[in-house]
């Protein structure tokens, strides 16, 4: 019997079937995690700092505020968010993947940063926190390996408080045809051999690229948050349109 586009899902290029895409997922990042920091830094040449910095400029989090970091992998927001939310607030590193997990937390205790960070395993399709939780939701580079990116987007919305903002952070679709051209020789040449080299995993890399090809664009993914129940739904290009950074509002 021919299987329906419900009972199956993207893995980067390869249709799978819907039930056994997270544990793929779950496979790459459980591969990539001792070395995702320093892939990190070689793949963006250290300008995804920059990106996550203006993240955080936009999230509008304060003293006092509860923030989920969603997939929130090796801890580079949550560490600023927990200077910036101080002692009266919290931040909960949430990822699906304990290989990420254990990495985050070992190197944001490193850092000294304990107290006001709590770490919770969870899939962001079904978030294990009561309705209106959290004054800032974010999730950087994580969204486009959520099975039901919709699903997930629901649930953000749910646990947002009134008045509390969602910000994605994604790799996303330039229209520029120059660097269309480079960006996709960089992603699915260098990259994985960078990949084999630093990580001895190639494979990982070239789903981590087909992946981004995969992700919503611009325009998609705003629609999406307005399904959802987002309000004043904006996106900001950076580099030129290959990432994004979407806001929302819930009201």
């Amino acid at each position: 019997m021919k299987e329906s586009p419900q009972d199956t899902a993207d893995f980067g290029y390869k249709t799978v079937d819907r039930e056994e895409k997270a544990s793929m997922v779950a496979d790459v990042f459980h591969s990539v995690a001792a070395k995702y920091d320093i892939m990190n830094d070689l793949m963006s040449f250290g300008i995804h700092r920059l990106w996550k910095r203006q993240a955080i400029a936009c999230s509008g989090v304060r003293k006092g505020h509860k923030v989920l970091d969603l997939a929130g992998g090796t801890g580079d927001l949550t560490a600023k968010f927990s200077q910036l939310v101080t002692d009266s607030g919290q931040v909960i590193l949430g990822d699906i993947n304990d290989s990420m997990l254990k990495v985050g937390r070992e190197k944001l205790r490193d850092l000294g940063l304990v107290g006001n960070i709590e770490y919770v395993q969870m899939n962001a399709e079904a978030l294990p926190f009561p309705d209106n939780s959290f004054d800032v939701i974010t999730i950087a580079f994580g969204l486009r390996n959520v099975t039901d990116k919709n699903a997930a987007l629901r649930s953000m919305y749910r646990v947002l408080k009134p008045g509390g903002r969602l910000l994605v952070l994604e790799f996303s679709k330039t229209d520029n045809e120059a660097l269309s051209k480079l960006y996709d020789f960089y992603s699915f040449n260098l990259l994985p051999s960078m990949g084999k080299v630093i990580a001895n995993d190639s494979e990982s890399y070239r789903y981590l690229a087909e992946s981004i090809r995969m992700h919503p664009d611009q325009e998609t993914l705003k629609g999406m948050m307005d399904e959802a129940g987002f309000e004043q739904t904006t996106y900001q290009n950076m580099t030129g349109g290959i990432v994004a950074l979407h806001r929302g509002f819930k009201y």
